[in-house]
């Protein structure tokens, strides 16, 4: 009998399909392909344009008050900048420490309750199944039409028969929650937990708070990052509310820094100076957290 033997490997790889061979040569492509000299143009643009700002800031402050009115100022920062940073920190008028403290006090507290409750709202209309649920989520999502100038009012008159003006809290209470959030964990939950996933959970014996915390929260980690940092800032930056219900003895950092304008003369280095202050702890936030926020938004946009 004569061995059996095997067909050469040309013939092996003729009997694989054609649509196989197909997705193996662009994958092999997509892979291998290296950007162009346009793309890292393109690119160069985006960094320089966000860094100019920044650099232009850094290049009155570091000056004194006749440098932004200068027409032949010179494009290397000046030796000022320290002296600038302390006038913003020791001027009475200011509260430096005090504002830098509550801005981060409240916009710590305002994001890690937003995370909380939108992932707790967006577990519940994603997975659950209860009379009303889409048109609930329908009138959580209307809401953001709603500007907040309307409620200034109504809220002002609210937290001063509380006796909470000039407190802290008044900016923090109404903040606690938000329909945007509820409406990107909701969307992130339905996209990312399979349904199977939660039945073989209530098949083993878990609780609906046991499967949410063992199944959401874990699935949940990438979006809530994002969340939070983009709550974060947006509660940092957030003037308008708290230039009403604050007064000069406690306020935030953006209020704060806007009564170094509130003279007739104003010294645009060291308002600039302030400014940059003010970007500092946000810089360090990113650094710190720049690596989750890219796996946040990868995982997001990559369907398992």
């Amino acid at each position: 009998m004569s061995a059996i033997s095997t067909p050469p490997l040309a013939v092996v790889e003729e009997n694989i399909p054609n649509d196989a061979n197909r997705r193996n040569r662009r994958t092999t492509k997509i892979r291998g392909v290296r950007a162009g000299f346009w793309v890292y143009a393109g690119l160069a643009v985006v960094v320089i344009s966000a860094i100019f700002p920044f650099y232009w800031s850094f290049l009155i402050g570091s000056g004194d008050s006749s440098t932004i009115n200068d027409p032949n100022m010179s494009w290397l920062p000046g030796g000022n900048f320290i002296s600038n940073a302390l006038a913003v920190m020791n001027d009475p008028a200011v509260n430096f420490w005090p504002a830098l403290w509550n801005s981060i006090w409240s916009s710590t507290v305002i994001a890690a309750s937003v995370v909380f409750f939108s992932t707790l709202a967006g577990w519940a209309f994603a997975k659950l199944r209860f009379p009303g649920g889409k048109w609930l989520l329908a009138f959580v999502v209307a809401t953001m039409a709603v500007p907040m100038q309307l409620g200034v009012v109504p809220l002002y008159l609210l937290f001063s028969d509380l006796g909470w003006t000039g407190q802290i809290g008044a900016i923090i209470i109404p903040a606690l929650t938000s329909a945007f959030g509820v409406f990107w964990m909701t969307q992130y939950l339905q996209q990312t937990v399979p349904d199977e996933l939660i039945e073989a959970a209530r098949v083993d014996g878990a609780s609906m708070i046991r499967t949410f915390w063992t199944i959401g929260v874990t699935a949940a980690r990438p979006a809530a990052a994002m969340l939070f940092l983009f709550t974060f800032v947006g509660a940092w930056n957030q003037f308008f509310w708290p230039f009403i219900v604050l007064d000069r003895q406690n306020p935030t950092l953006p209020v704060a820094l806007s009564l170094l304008q509130s003279n007739y003369f104003v010294d645009y280095s060291v308002v600039l100076a302030g400014v940059l202050l003010a970007t500092i702890p946000l810089l360090i936030l990113f650094a710190f957290t720049g690596r989750q926020l890219v796996s946040g938004i990868m995982a997001g946009a990559v369907k398992g």
